[in-house]
């Protein structure tokens, strides 16, 4: 159990990009229809790469020759491409302005780096398809990426152990979660983001405390209710989760079903860690590797400086000490 800590902190520590995921690159372009077909494209984000380094392919009908897009008589359907996204562009959010019609926006990510495009119609079988590719992959990659999620659950998991505590503890964390992320998504609750990410490091260092808490024999509010805790700072993670939905600016038509498939690859993540640590944990105990006695509180004291880290790092940013 020692050296799975040990890997946890190093992996942590050694990924400064995936600390930052809820800030993770995204670039924003603008395509504004000025005539029949014809569109002028806009960054409004520039990515971090910088516009011009962008390897976007639009339709097979369509010139692309930026800031200039001509589709003819067809219009602006079909698929569109980056090529070239990565560590410092994650994501890419295109907007489309018709010349009627309602504006219409898109999410290419580095999983799934090609979307369709979709007229001003009821969206397709195949147009569905593509929804649910792009957004059940940008969930997972939200959770797999967003390493203090995972250190949350982490901790959750070092204090209740295997078994149907940890199923009830993770199932409440979903319930939380869920419910906040789409109230979040449809604007009933709105938390800006800097002090948001602030309380989910707090949160963390809770957790940290809890642990330590009860590896000197104290019974903490973690280890007695494990449930209402996971739901209750579910809650406010999953409000971080609707913050990376806000920001690809979902179409208001297609934000159930984004919604939806989002909130499903962010349970398949969360499912994978979950059961790569319980087999982390099954392989030393198969190997007979030394564990931590049960009043040894390195396991806190880890998970509670790193996110303590995090803590005042991201105050300091609220405080708009950068």
């Amino acid at each position: 159990m020692r050296l799975l800590a040990a890997w946890i902190v190093a992996a942590t520590l050694l990924a400064p990009a995936a600390i930052l995921a809820h800030e993770s690159s995204l670039g924003v372009l603008e395509l504004r229809e000025v005539r029949q077909g014809a569109y002028v494209g806009r960054w409004t984000m520039e990515p971090t790469i910088g516009a011009a380094r962008v390897d976007l392919r639009a339709p097979p009908h369509c010139f692309l020759h930026m800031p200039q897009l001509e589709c003819g008589a067809k219009g602006l359907v079909g698929a569109m491409t980056i090529g070239n996204l990565g560590s410092r562009m994650s994501a890419a959010l295109i907007k489309i302005i018709p010349l009627q019609g309602e504006t219409r926006s898109y999410t290419i990510t580095s999983a799934n780096p090609t979307v369709s495009i979709l007229g001003s119609e009821a969206p397709t079988l195949e147009s569905w398809i593509a929804l649910g590719a792009t957004y059940l992959n940008y969930g997972v990659d939200h959770i797999l990426l967003g390493a203090d999620h995972l250190l949350f659950v982490f901790g959750l998991i070092w204090i209740v152990g295997v078994g149907r505590r940890l199923v009830s503890t993770i199932t409440a964390f979903t319930i939380g979660h869920s419910i906040s992320l789409a109230a979040a998504a449809f604007g009933v609750i709105g938390v800006p983001e800097r002090p948001l990410n602030a309380c989910i490091a707090l949160s963390i260092v809770f957790v940290g405390v809890e642990i330590v808490k009860q590896r000197r024999g104290e019974a903490g509010l973690t280890a007695r209710y494990p449930w209402a805790v996971a739901g209750g700072f579910g809650l406010v993670h999953g409000i971080g989760f609707a913050s990376a939905l806000a920001g690809l600016g979902i179409e208001r038509r297609l934000l159930p079903a984004a919604l939806g498939f989002f909130n499903i690859g962010v349970e398949i993540g969360q499912l994978a860690f979950v059961l790569l640590t319980l087999a982390l944990i099954w392989a030393h105990r198969r190997l007979g590797a030394v564990l931590p006695g049960a009043r040894d509180p390195l396991p806190g004291y880890a998970i509670g400086s790193i996110a303590a880290f995090w803590f005042i790092g991201r105050l300091l940013r609220v405080l708009a000490i950068d």
